[in-house]
């Protein structure tokens, strides 16, 4: 039995009407895994971007080498905040499989931003040395580009590999017409 709702609110049987609220019923779990995970994310990054200019610009290391470097740290940083956060709500499947799992998808993530950071630095810088052989560019290229493209990859890798026992009131409910 189903109530009669007004301006999007849930029913008495914890559904809602029209087709925000469905939306939101159906996908809201997933916008605030994804929320979590962008503020582990961000934090990760300022992480990962400090230690790679600290690395390269400070304390010498070969631009590939600084970036393995600070992305190795980030990613410990990272696998802790969603690990204890960002999913606490799902099953564990195991400490050592998660961890192993997250940081092969991270090696994978890492080669996306090191792809990105070659191909600029070593590729078009030797074409344009001046432009693409800059502490800018290698930022842009490795931090920016490699990142945006290796979190993409990591959230769908992380979400469907590595914490991969859903809650039982994570999963959505199923809206059907007779409802």
């Amino acid at each position: 039995m189903s109530a009669t709702v007004t301006g999007g609110q849930p029913s008495p049987s914890g559904s809602r009407h029209g087709l925000l609220g469905r939306l939101l019923d159906r996908f809201g779990h997933l916008v605030h895994e994804l929320g979590k995970f962008g503020v582990v994310g961000g934090v990760s990054y300022a992480v990962d971007l400090l230690l790679f200019n600290l690395a390269v610009y400070g304390w010498g290391f070969e631009q590939l080498a600084g970036k393995t470097f600070s992305t190795a740290i980030a990613a410990t940083v990272a696998f802790a905040g969603n690990r204890f956060w960002t999913w606490r709500h799902r099953e564990r499947s195991g400490m050592a499989r998660e961890y192993s799992l997250y940081f092969f998808f991270n090696a994978v993530g890492l080669g996306i931003a090191l792809a990105c950071l070659g191909l600029s630095h070593y590729g078009l810088g030797s074409v344009w040395p001046r432009v693409f052989q800059t502490a800018a560019a290698d930022n842009i290229s490795a931090n920016l580009i490699g990142t945006v493209l290796g979190t993409l990859f990591r959230f769908w890798s992380y979400r469907r590999f590595v914490f991969v026992g859903p809650a039982a009131q994570d999963a959505p409910d199923i809206i059907t017409k007779g409802d």
